[in-house]
Parts: structure tokens; C-alpha cells; sequence
């Protein structure tokens, strides 16, 4: 079992990797770090000895003056590096450097300044180093204004902002999850190479981007429609999109109750894209769900009975609840990293139909048991 640390461990890359590694307690060891740990030599230096590897990705991105970014993110990696040296460690030290390596501003001076030093590190210690270069990096609950144009995007849609576009180029696009797998790979392999080129998954303009957003913002957003998902990078955006999203203010949406003489209907889901429609019954008293998805969109609609819904984002403590009586059908959507459950809390049996966008595969369900 390798013991891994993050610095950067609550950032957007840190939180999405510490995550992942959590899903396979019987081959990786997660070693918690605290960024007031670069601030105590003490327990930086008990954080890293303890560790078999560690992924530096502690760095400041954005910052009115870039000056502060330069000496910040020299400063991590000079603190990171002394304690390596003190404790004499042989860690596989694998490090996040940047695309913007290649262009003349201060940011990307660091990190290629940063990259430097911790492979001379490696020379000197016999130590393992992997200093990777990464494209750009997009995924849900990024950082507004500062992880990524499409997190800037997704925030001001949602929030009834329009979105400007300052320079219309193609963009070499990673989405997080496909980030996080190669570093996994990296780690189980203890590949070393002091420039490692992370190949980009998609090339967009930005305003093919926003184009899409703008369209999930109609379609689904005001409308409720699943749009049409052509390719995994549009999954991935729409599972982007979706993160920004506040359950407790969006949902439950009630349906369209259309009600004659020969008694009632309802229309519950229109697809731009497949996957997988189930119905169940649940008697009353009894809780299914109490999992997570790390990719699949899903859909919980009420038509009959009395339910309660919780979702809570595996990281937090505070629970959602959302009520939904089939007297006005009405459904729930589960975003992903969100633990969810639904529970008969009437008197009669409860009729609930489920949609997820993808056929059930025992092989990779993507199903992550977890307690609300």
C-alpha cells in the first residue's frame, strides 16, 4: 500500500485526486495535509517523511499582482524542498507544473522555476521526481475567476450573467477526472521524467464552449431537458455545468400535471441522449440509494406516494432534503459526488421512476455506497 499526500489537498485537482485515491482504501494510503503546514517545519517535515509519494499541487493561480504568485509558488516549493532534504526522504515527488510554462509571464516562470528545483532535488537525493506539464484543466466545483473560463462560464450562466469572451483561440482542454487517472497511472507505474508532457483529451475555440454552456443553460437549466451528449467531452461539460447548480434552490421541479376524465398524465424526462429508465415500488418506512456517482447524471421522479430525498456532497456534513408527494409528481436530479437516498416516509407504497444516462454495467457501475 503506497502513502500518498496532496498539497493543494482541498484545492480543485487536490479535492477531485484525494477523492479518487479514497475509492481504493486497500491499495493507497491518503496522508492528510493542512496548508499551515508549510508555515511549521515541524509538521511538514512528520507530513512528508511519513509519505511514499507526494503530488505538489499547492499554488496560486491568480493574484492582482503577479509578483506575489512568482514568490509564492518558489517559496512552496523551497519550503517543500527543505523538509525533503531534512528528513532525508526518497519520496516519488510528482509535481504540477503548467502549459504556461511556454509563455513569457511570472506564473508560468514558477512553475517552470519550481520544476527545476525539485528535480535537482531528485539528482541530489536519489529521489524520484515527475514534473508534469498539464493543459488545461476543467471539471465540476472548479474555482469562478480562477481555475478555469469554463468554471467563470458555468458560475455566470447559472447566476443569470452573461459570459464575454476576451480572446477567442483554441484551447487544449483535460477534463479533471482524466487528470487524475494519469497521475494514479503515473504513481502505480513510479514513472519518472522531469518533463512529462500530460496530452490534452480535446481541442475547443472558447466560444464553442460557451455555445454548449448557453444551450444546457436552455435546455436544462430553465427547461429541464437532458441535451443531446455526443461525445464523453460533452458529458464531462455537462457534468461541469451541472456543478454549479444549488439542489436546495433548483429542486424539486414538479412536473406538468395533465388531468382528465380518464384520470391523469405526466410527461417525465426528454432526452437528447440514452441510457437507462427503470420504475420501483417501495414500501413504506424503507430507504434506497445511500451512494454516489463520480459520472452518471441521474434523475429520481415521484408520480406516487410520499418521499424524502437527501443529497449531501461527500466532502460536507450538511445534508439537503427535498420533499416530493405524487398528489404533484416532481423529480430530483443527483449531481455527481453527491451521496443520495430516497425514503418512503408515506402510508402507502411509494412509485418513483428512475433515469441514468447510462446502461447499468456490474463490471463499472460507478456506484459508491456512502451514508447520507
Amino acid at each position: 500500500m503506497k502513502k500518498i499526500g496532496i498539497t493543494g489537498q482541498n484545492g480543485f485537482v487536490g479535492t477531485y485526486l484525494y477523492n479518487v485515491l479514497g475509492l481504493y482504501p486497500d491499495k493507497y494510503q491518503r496522508i492528510e495535509f493542512k496548508k499551515e503546514f508549510f508555515n511549521h517545519e515541524d509538521k511538514l517535515d512528520e507530513f512528508v517523511q511519513k509519505c511514499d509519494v507526494i503530488i505538489h499541487l499547492a499554488a496560486m493561480n491568480r493574484h492582482k499582482d503577479p509578483l506575489v504568485i512568482y514568490y509564492n509558488n518558489i517559496d512552496l516549493v523551497k519550503k517543500l524542498t527543505d523538509s525533503l532534504r531534512r528528513v532525508q526522504s526518497k519520496a516519488h515527488i510528482i509535481f504540477s507544473s503548467s502549459s504556461q510554462e511556454e509563455k513569457d509571464n511570472l506564473y508560468g516562470k514558477s512553475k517552470k522555476e519550481g520544476r527545476t528545483l525539485l528535480a535537482d532535488w531528485a539528482v541530489e537525493s536519489g529521489g524520484k521526481f515527475t514534473g508534469m506539464i498539464v493543459p488545461n484543466v476543467f471539471g465540476p466545483f472548479g474555482k469562478p475567476e480562477y481555475n478555469s473560463f469554463i468554471a467563470t462560464f458555468c458560475h455566470k450562466l447559472i447566476n443569470g450573467n452573461a459570459p464575454s469572451i476576451d480572446n477567442d483561440s483554441d484551447v487544449k482542454l483535460i477534463y479533471v477526472a482524466e487528470l487524475v487517472e494519469e497521475i494514479i497511472r503515473i504513481i502505480d507505474i513510479s514513472k519518472t521524467d522531469n518533463v512529462y508532457h500530460i496530452q490534452h483529451t480535446s481541442i475547443k475555440k472558447v466560444s464553442e464552449v460557451l455555445a454548449k454552456l448557453e444551450n444546457y443553460k436552455k435546455l436544462y437549466f430553465e427547461n429541464g431537458h437532458i441535451p443531446e451528449l455526443e461525445s464523453r467531452f460533452d458529458i464531462n461539460l455537462f457534468n461541469t455545468f451541472r456543478s454549479y447548480i444549488n439542489p436546495e434552490k433548483h429542486f424539486p421541479i414538479k412536473f406538468k400535471l395533465n388531468k382528465d376524465n380518464r384520470g391523469a398524465f405526466v410527461e417525465i424526462i426528454r432526452l437528447g441522449v440514452g441510457g437507462q429508465c427503470s420504475f420501483s415500488t417501495t414500501v413504506p418506512g424503507i430507504t434506497r440509494g445511500n451512494h454516489y456517482h463520480t459520472r452518471k447524471i441521474e434523475r429520481f421522479a415521484v408520480i406516487k406516494g410520499k418521499a424524502l430525498i437527501k443529497l449531501r456532497k461527500i466532502n460536507d456534513d450538511q445534508a439537503s432534503e427535498f420533499f416530493l408527494d405524487g398528489d404533484e409528481p416532481a423529480y430530483v436530479d443527483m449531481p455527481i459526488w453527491y451521496t443520495h437516498s430516497i425514503k418512503n416516509i408515506g402510508n402507502q407504497d411509494l412509485y418513483t421512476i428512475f433515469w441514468i444516462n447510462e446502461v447499468f454495467d456490474a463490471s463499472d457501475a460507478d456506484t459508491h455506497f456512502l451514508e447520507v
